[in-house]
């Protein structure tokens, strides 16, 4: 057996210090890298994934609800994010049946148009690439004649 060799009394209070410090290091990131990270979002798993509407076509669809509801047309609406399929349904009253559905797929992106608007009998209105397009089959709902 090798014999360590003696350290003196400074010496070893350095030592158990830099031991202590490595142990004890606590590396807090900058308020930058911190931001970072608390913004991430964690990665879906591929069995997880959804679809959903993004900011712009909420916007969109959130507008036209906004002015049916001042014209007393909408009361309620929901939002379903499905594997396959975003729906955002809207009611007269809260426990009816939708009257309509307007509808994101994906998958149609490159064939008819990836939304559709559907009515309370499950007829397709109107379907195509361009939200805002879609959705002024509501709007019409929405013009009204004034008669003096």
């Amino acid at each position: 057996m090798m014999a360590q060799p003696l350290l003196s009394a400074q010496a070893k209070e350095r030592h158990d210090a830099r031991q202590l410090r490595r142990t004890v290091r606590v590396d807090f990131p900058s308020e930058a890298a911190h931001n970072r990270l608390m913004n991430m979002q964690s990665p879906m798993r591929s069995n997880d994934t959804q679809i959903s509407f993004d900011r712009r076509e909420l916007s969109v669809i959130l507008s036209l609800y906004g002015r049916m509801v001042a014209a007393g047309e909408w009361r309620d609406y929901a939002i379903s994010c499905l594997r396959d399929v975003a729906i955002f349904s809207v009611f007269r009253r809260t426990a009816e049946t939708p009257l309509y559905r307007i509808e994101k797929h994906p998958h149609l992106r490159g064939r008819q148009g990836m939304y559709v608007v559907i009515g309370m009998d499950g007829q397709i209105l109107k379907r195509g690439h361009d939200l805002a397009q879609v959705l002024k089959v509501l709007e019409r709902k929405l013009l009204r004649v004034i008669t003096l």
